[in-house]
């Protein structure tokens, strides 16, 4: 394609209100394409993907589809979302510090929208604020955005059009550039997460973009617990970690149990080692992304979630009275003399079993079956499984303790050594 022609479909891809400048190509010389497993380590998203590309000219180039998407957070509960390429989360676009990448964006839905690269530096009229640095991408339309990295780090992308609506139906995906000459080793795992929150009333299937306070399912790369899927590392490893938090409203204080790590990077640039300190607990606001490394030295099935305690539950009962200290015997014995069909909805939760008692579409509060019975967690927990000599990375199952290293039942002859009265 000639130049000239390939100006001229740029200028009609982009073009904006009567009178508007067509979009001017970055200039200056192409620095060659970073290429994975030569340039750079590719991430893996968990329960996600990353956006292929083609290079043509030099140029990285991408497509993202704006689509509503069916999405499962975990078998029982789905949604009527919005997202990209068929998924929510978005696909991680993935690239080097100095690539030069273009991004073709693809409306398939019925109302206007806009794509802001959150934390990058690029031309103005390349930062995807609807009405202020470019008008709207209408139904049926295709944009185009091309720019330059100019930084490496972790980074998101999300609607900026009526974000309120189209955030809270999944409009958002995390950004991965790699550093074109890294002043350390690549770790030996790399993952990224973008944290997020919606409301999604029990029995419904669309998120309700009006909620203000109370989101009712937490998720990591649009999953909720036990459908998270868990990092397998192998012992010894160095494992790096990206957050990156859009959530409506809420922080997130990330725990990782077993581990200390240090917080690496912010969405502004590196933390200089001077300035680093270890932690267990690292909190990323809305709006921020935060890269935290460690060395894998604990084997086990080692907790990774939100401290926030009502944000490691999915779809919470607000308006349920409390009923701490009540016996609910009684009322189960009425209920069930007219209703002899009724269970109340702990056995369902003890046994792990399908629990027929649940409005349609919808999960228990907390839960998912693990090595040593029912894991009282859901929503934004997910798990790090650090194992021995491990030669692939699947899934390995749970954790098969050494002898004398499970906390179990004491027996009379311990509480007699010790003197512990019970």
């Amino acid at each position: 394609m000639s130049h000239d022609r390939r100006q001229f479909l740029i200028a009609s891809a982009t073009a904006g209100l009567a009178g508007s400048a067509a979009v001017r190509l970055p200039t200056g010389p192409l620095l060659p394409p970073g290429v994975p497993f030569v340039d750079y380590v590719p991430v893996e998203t968990p329960n996600g993907a990353t956006l292929p590309h083609t290079i043509k000219d030099g140029v990285k180039v991408f497509h993202l589809v704006v689509e509503r998407v069916r999405h499962e957070f975990a078998p029982g509960l789905q949604a009527n979302c919005w997202g990209y390429n068929g998924r929510v989360h978005g696909p991680t676009i993935e690239a080097v510090e100095g690539d030069r990448v273009r991004v073709y964006v693809t409306n398939r839905l019925d109302a206007p929208t806009t794509v802001h690269w959150h934390g990058l530096f690029l031309p103005n009229g390349m930062d995807g604020v609807g009405g202020l640095t470019q008008r709207s991408i209408e139904p049926g339309e295709t944009f185009l955005y091309e720019f330059e990295l100019k930084q490496h780090g972790t980074f998101m992308y999300h609607s900026h059009h009526d974000e309120m609506v189209q955030m809270a139906m999944g409009m958002m995906g995390m950004i991965v550039i790699h550093p074109r000459q890294p002043t350390a080793a690549p770790p030996d795992r790399d993952f990224v997460y973008m944290l997020s929150e919606w409301a999604l009333k029990v029995g419904t299937e669309r998120p309700d973009p009006n909620e203000m306070k109370d989101f009712n399912v937490l998720t990591f790369n649009g999953k909720v617990f036990p459908a998270t899927a868990p990092m397998v590392v192998k012992t010894g490893q160095r494992v790096r970690i990206r957050l990156g938090n859009l959530s409506a409203m809420d922080h997130h204080p990330i725990h990782l149990h077993g581990h200390a790590f240090t917080v690496v990077a912010t969405d502004g640039g590196e933390v200089p080692p001077s300035a680093r300190w270890p932690e267990t607990t690292v909190v990323v606001a809305t709006g921020q992304t935060r890269t935290v490394e460690f060395t894998a030295e604990a084997p086990g099935d080692w907790a990774m979630h939100c401290h926030m305690t009502h944000h490691v539950m999915t779809q919470m009962g607000h308006d349920i009275p409390n009923l701490l200290g009540v016996d609910p015997s009684l009322f189960d014995e009425k209920l069930g003399a007219v209703l002899p069909t009724f269970a109340d909805m702990g056995k369902g939760t003890a046994t792990n079993a399908a629990d027929d008692t649940l409005p349609k579409n919808s999960l228990p509060m907390v839960g998912g079956q693990a090595g040593f019975g029912y894991v009282t967690m859901g929503g934004m927990v997910t798990v790090l499984k650090v194992r021995d000599g491990l030669t692939d990375y699947a899934d390995p199952g749970h954790y098969a303790h050494p002898a004398g290293t499970v906390a179990s039942l004491a027996s009379p002859a311990d509480l007699a050594r010790d003197g512990i009265v019970e």
